[in-house]
């Protein structure tokens, strides 16, 4: 098959789904060790929400991929998971925002499920749901684990200097950049929008002198 020409390919990167994948815990709201098992024990972290929205208004979708273990150790039922996420949803939204979905591992460490990171399972699973080329997709995480995740599913790695990443030294950050070498890091979720934007604009600029 013979290659489109670079202003086809323009034009059709311009109206491919922009989606970006987002950690939970740690990335929207403030890591806890003990789970967070309320829709009042979701505290979102300073800027996040707006830089998501930011993102949405921009035209990239977004969607979370969260480990919740607290659903399989049973500290956590359905009904609780599902309003803790409502209540994120309604918090982004008063933002001015929007997560089209939520995927999320139900099963506990011991389990020895395929879709709990740093196994790619979940997106895999986004990838196929949406018919995306998971090569074009930031993840933005905040553990080695998920960066990890990202790499074997061929996301974008983004590391996020918040929640479990805020006290990394800089010994464990190069560590972590050394075992998935496509990592960019960010300062929290403002800064990684500012860089996307940042990104968009440029290549806009690109098709655009192409045309």
């Amino acid at each position: 098959m013979r290659a489109a020409p670079a202003t086809a390919r323009g034009a059709q990167a311009a109206h491919a789904l922009k989606l970006v994948i987002c950690g939970r815990d740690g990335v929207l709201n403030e890591y806890r060790e003990d789970h967070v098992k309320s829709p009042q024990e979701w505290v979102p972290i300073p800027g996040a929400l707006e830089a998501l929205a930011r993102l949405n208004q921009a035209g990239w979708h977004a969607v979370v991929a969260t480990n919740q273990a607290g659903i399989g150790r049973g500290l956590i039922d359905m009904a609780t998971i599902n309003a803790v996420h409502a209540y994120m949803n309604r918090a982004l939204v008063e933002q001015g925002g929007r997560i089209d979905a939520v995927f999320f591992c139900p099963h506990a460490p011991e389990e020895q499920c395929d879709c709990r990171k740093p196994l790619p399972g979940m997106m895999l699973d986004i990838g196929r749901r949406y018919g995306i080329d998971l090569a074009e997709v930031p993840m933005v995480c905040d553990t080695l684990r998920d960066l990890q995740a990202a790499q074997a599913a061929g996301c974008q790695p983004h590391l996020v200097l918040c929640g479990r990443a805020r006290n990394m030294n800089d010994a464990t950050l190069q560590h972590c950049i050394d075992l998935v070498p496509a990592t960019v890091v960010h300062d929290n979720l403002r800064a990684f929008a500012d860089y996307l934007l940042r990104r968009d604009h440029s290549a806009s600029s690109q098709v655009g002198e192409l045309l």
